[in-house]
């Protein structure tokens, strides 16, 4: 049997160390995520990488080099620094990387950093979205793109239903890990080891349900995020009206009896939630936990609500040395994700 990431000295890192770049599959205007609504969403990916390109490298998934130089034209236009910028014919369907893409790992070895990457599964959050068997093939091209070992765990996982703090915690959720329609001859214990023994944690902490509105079954992304190694940002709810009271409370109730792997309980901080916002009569899942920390910025998703300065002001308070950068997400909400959901931070 041959050795696992944990016992070849493997972790996942925080997303707060240091970056190599940020990945991003390109949506298609063919695809199913932004039915009506394409147009407005481009844009707002050049918003994010034109910050991004201040700190880091920025990888884009295209389909094709007709969609390569469409989306440079795009970028150009929006006077994007394109320097940083590097495109790679690596084709999928939908455009949500932190799902599809690849979980990169490190560890020090004879005094330098070595990475490699994991490749879980991709089944379109439990068979709703076939097909998805390009955006599953995505770890391999980017391992194979970098030459850097390839984990393959054989299981169903995505990069959103997991948080970690880099020093070997991990949360997670009930309502996405344990849900049938992922892993069905798992049971918790048995998933725990995997995560144990694919990211090199040892301590898994679990929430229960997601928001509503979230057609991930209750991605932790969108509930609850490490910004330090014992400290967690959660949303809560404060109208008791709202379907997320009760599930965000509960939550909250379960964090506060959690410890880090160290046996120090949390530090927990309190994030608000933005107001009901509805497409069509069907809720969207916004949250502002669903930033992204990047080289010297956090990008949060705002969305045009008395809550989005309340919001950015708590979490630049938790991230004194880099710039909390608010960016409009009431376009992308519409694809049921933001802007955690679309990348995928690559170590140094």
């Amino acid at each position: 049997m041959s050795e696992t990431p944990a016992q070849l000295g493997y972790r996942m890192p925080a997303e707060w160390e240091r970056h190599e770049a940020t990945w991003f599959t390109w949506p298609r205007p063919e695809g199913i995520s932004f039915p009506d609504k394409y147009d407005t969403v481009p844009p707002v990916y050049a918003t994010l990488i034109k910050h991004l390109v201040q700190g880091e490298d920025v990888h884009i998934n295209v389909w094709h080099a007709e969609m390569e130089a469409w989306v440079r034209g795009l970028l150009e236009k929006e006077r994007t620094p394109m320097a940083r910028v590097c495109f790679h014919h690596f084709p999928s369907y939908e455009p949500w990387c932190r799902d599809h893409g690849p979980i990169f790992l490190v560890r020090e070895q004879h005094g330098k950093r070595e990475r490699a990457i994991v490749d879980w599964g991709y089944n379109a959050w439990g068979n709703k979205y076939p097909p998805f068997d390009l955006d599953d093939a995505v770890p391999q091209h980017v391992a194979k793109l970098r030459g850097l070992p390839l984990f393959s765990p054989g299981i169903v996982m995505e990069g959103g239903a997991i948080d970690v703090n880099g020093c070997g915690t991990l949360l997670t959720t009930e309502s996405c890990l344990l849900n049938p329609n992922r892993n069905p001859h798992l049971n918790q214990a048995q998933i725990e080891q995997y995560l144990k023994d694919y990211l090199g944690v040892t301590n898994i902490l679990w929430l229960g349900d997601g928001i509503a509105g979230d057609d991930t079954d209750g991605h932790v992304d969108d509930l609850t995020r490490f910004v330090g190694p014992n400290t967690v940002v959660t949303v809560v709810e404060e109208n008791p009206a709202d379907e997320n009271h009760r599930p965000l409370k509960d939550n909250l109730k379960r964090l506060r009896a959690m410890k880090d792997e160290t046996g120090r309980p949390l530090r927990i901080v309190e994030l608000p939630m933005p107001a009901l916002r509805e497409i069509d009569g069907q809720r969207m899942p916004a949250s502002y936990a669903n930033f992204y920390i990047a080289n010297g910025i956090v990008l949060v998703p705002t969305y045009g609500d008395a809550n989005d300065t309340r919001a950015l002001e708590i979490l630049q308070r938790e991230f004194p040395d880099r710039r909390v950068i608010g960016v409009d997400s009431t376009e992308l909400i519409w694809g049921l994700g933001s802007f955690h959901c679309i990348s995928q931070q690559e170590p140094a």
